[in-house]
C-alpha cells in the first residue's frame, strides 16, 4: 500500500529515494575504500593515457558496487512510498545486471593487472542482449504501446516493430557513452548527477505536454506510471554520494561497474518515461564523448593513422590542449546545467501556452 500519494507529494517522494540512496552509496563507498586497498582491486592506468593520470594509478577502483546499492536502496523506498512498480523493479534489474557485466569487466582487469577486461565484442555482446531484453518486457510484458514521443513537437509516432531496435539502440548507446565519459575524476558522475536531477521534471511536464497534443492517441497507446521515473532521483542521489570521493583528485574509480549501471539506468528509465528523445539534448556532453571516439577511430583506420582528436574520448582532447582536469569537469558539467536548464524551460514556456489553450 502507498504511504505516499505522488501526485500531491511529489517533491517528497522525489526527495526520499534520492536522500537514501545519497546516503547509502556515500556509507558503502567510504567502507568500500580501505577495502578495496586491502585486497588491491586499484585501477591499472593505460599506457596511452595523459602523462597526469600515471600518477592515478593505485587508486581503488570498482566503486560502482557502492553505486548499485544506493540505487537500489532508492528504488526500494520509492516502492515502499508510493506502491509497488512491475516497470521499476525491472529497470532496477537491468541497471544491476548491466552494473554486473561491468563488473565482470574490471574483476578481468584487476586479475590481469591491465587496463584490459573483458573483449570489446564479448561485452557488446551482452549488453545487446540485455537491451533486447528490455525491449521485450517494453512491449510484451509493460504494454507501453509501440509510439515514441518527440520532444519540443510533441507528436507520438507509432514505429511499430521497429520499437525493438529502437529501444535495444538507446540503451546500448547511453550505456556506452557513460562509460566512454568515465576518464576525469567527476566527469561521469558529476555529468549523470545532473541528468538525473533534471529527468523527472522531463517526464512530467513532457507526458502532460504529449497528451495536450496527442489526446487520446496517447492514452490509449502509451501506457505511464510516475512510479517507473523514480529510478532517476535514486541515480542522482547514487551519483551524488559517490561524487564526494569521486571529486578531484579522486579517492575512487566507479570502475564499469558503476559507468555501465549509470548508462543502463539513464536510458531505461528514459525509453520507460517515453522522454528518450531528450537524452541526446539533456546529455549533449554524453553524445559528444561517444562521437568524439567513433569520428577518432574512423578517421585513424579510413585515413590511414590521421586523427581528428589530439586524443578521444573528447575530454582527453582538452586535457592535452592544456586545460586542467578540473576545469574540463567544470565546464562540461556547467554545459550540462545549462542544457537541462533551458529544456526545462522551454517546457515550463510550453505547459503554460497549452494550459493558456495557446
Amino acid at each position: 500500500m502507498a504511504i505516499v500519494n505522488a501526485e500531491t507529494n511529489l517533491a517528497l517522494s522525489l526527495a526520499i529515494p534520492f536522500a537514501i540512496s545519497a546516503m547509502v552509496t556515500a556509507i558503502v563507498t567510504a567502507i568500500l575504500i580501505p577495502y578495496l586497498k586491502r585486497v588491491k582491486s586499484t585501477q591499472e592506468i593505460n599506457d596511452l593515457a595523459p602523462e597526469e593520470h600515471k600518477q592515478k594509478s593505485g587508486t581503488p577502483t570498482m566503486g560502482g558496487i557502492a553505486i548499485l546499492c544506493g540505487v537500489a536502496a532508492g528504488c526500494l523506498s520509492t516502492m515502499s512510498l508510493l506502491g509497488f512498480s512491475a516497470n521499476l523493479l525491472f529497470i532496477l534489474g537491468i541497471t544491476l545486471v548491466v552494473g554486473g557485466v561491468g563488473m565482470l569487466d574490471d574483476l578481468k582487469k584487476i586479475t590481469k593487472r591491465q587496463n584490459l577486461g573483458l573483449r570489446a565484442r564479448h561485452k557488446l555482446a551482452l549488453q545487446i542482449v540485455l537491451a533486447l531484453a528490455c525491449a521485450l518486457y517494453y512491449v510484451l510484458v509493460a504494454d507501453m504501446g509501440t509510439y515514441i514521443i518527440l520532444p519540443f513537437v510533441w507528436k507520438a509516432v507509432n514505429i511499430g516493430l521497429w520499437i525493438y531496435p529502437y529501444i535495444a539502440f538507446i540503451v546500448v548507446a547511453v550505456v556506452n557513452a557513460v562509460n566512454l565519459t568515465d576518464g576525469l575524476d567527476g566527469l561521469a558522475s558529476g555529468v549523470s548527477f545532473v541528468v538525473a536531477v533534471f529527468f523527472p521534471i522531463f517526464a512530467m511536464l513532457g507526458f502532460g505536454l504529449s497528451l495536450a497534443r496527442n489526446g487520446e492517441l496517447v492514452v490509449e497507446n502509451i501506457s505511464r506510471n510516475m512510479t517507473d521515473a523514480m529510478i532517476f532521483p535514486a541515480l542522482a542521489g547514487a551519483c551524488l554520494g559517490f561524487l564526494f570521493f569521486n571529486r578531484h583528485p579522486a579517492k575512487i574509480f566507479m570502475g564499469d561497474t558503476g559507468s555501465l549501471a549509470i548508462g543502463a539506468g539513464l536510458s531505461t528509465g528514459a525509453i520507460f518515461s517515453h522522454m528518450e528523445l531528450l537524452l541526446p539534448v539533456a546529455g549533449l556532453i554524453l553524445l559528444l564523448e561517444a562521437l568524439s571516439d567513433i569520428i577518432q577511430v574512423g578517421s585513424y583506420k579510413l585515413r590511414h593513422g590521421k586523427r581528428v582528436f589530439k586524443m578521444a574520448p573528447l575530454h582527453h582532447h582538452f586535457e592535452l590542449s592544456g586545460w586542467h582536469e578540473r576545469k574540463v569537469v567544470t565546464v562540461f558539467v556547467t554545459i550540462t546545467f545549462a542544457l537541462c536548464g533551458a529544456s526545462t524551460f522551454v517546457l515550463i514556456m510550453q505547459a503554460a501556452a497549452a494550459a493558456g489553450g495557446g
